[in-house]
C-alpha cells in the first residue's frame, strides 16, 4: 500500500476528473493502492466505469486487485455489477479473470477465500458477482490434487 499525505491524495483526486485518459489512469491506479481508500472509494468507483475510456477500466481495475485484499476485490465487483456498457463489462471482467495471481496455489486460495466472504456481503450487487464467480469455479480441492481431475 502507498501511503499518500493530504496534498498527494487531493492530486490523485484532482487528477482523477483529468480530461486526458492516462492521466486518469496514473490517478486511478494511485489511488488504488492508497492506504486510503475508504475516503476515496466514490472516486475509484468513478474511475472504474469511465465513460471516456477503458484503459482508465482496465488500470484502476487491476491496481485493486494487485492489492490482494478483500477491498480491492469488493471494489471490483461492486463496479461490475454497476456496469451498464459492453465496454465497461468486458475490461471489469477481463481484470478478474486474467489475473495471473489466481494461477498460484496461494492466489487461487486467496480468490475463493476473498469470494466466499463477499457472497455475503451487505450489497446485493457484489453478492450477486462474488456469488457469480464462484460457481464458475471449481472448488480448488477438486482440482488441486488430482490431475486428472484437472484434464476433465
Amino acid at each position: 500500500m502507498a501511503f499518500l499525505d493530504d496534498q498527494e491524495l487531493r492530486g490523485a483526486i484532482q487528477n482523477a476528473g483529468s480530461p486526458e485518459w492516462s492521466v486518469r489512469a496514473a490517478a486511478g491506479r494511485q489511488l488504488a493502492v492508497s492506504d486510503r481508500i475508504g475516503e476515496v472509494a466514490d472516486v475509484i468507483h468513478r474511475l472504474l466505469l469511465d465513460a471516456q475510456d477503458t484503459a482508465v477500466i482496465q488500470e484502476t481495475a487491476e491496481a485493486l486487485l494487485e492489492r490482494k485484499d478483500t477491498l480491492g476485490m469488493r471494489l471490483v465487483l461492486l463496479a461490475y455489477s454497476r456496469a451498464v456498457t459492453n465496454d465497461d463489462v468486458d475490461h471489469l471482467g477481463a481484470a478478474l479473470d486474467c489475473d495471473p495471481e489466481w494461477m498460484t496455489t496461494e492466489g487461487a486460495d486467496r480468490l475463493i477465500k476473498q469470494l466466499r466472504e463477499l457472497a455475503a456481503d451487505q450489497d446485493a450487487g457484489v453478492r450477486e458477482e462474488a456469488q457469480q464467480v464462484l460457481a464458475r469455479l471449481r472448488p480448488r480441492e477438486d482440482w488441486a490434487g488430482d490431475p486428472a481431475r484437472a484434464e476433465r
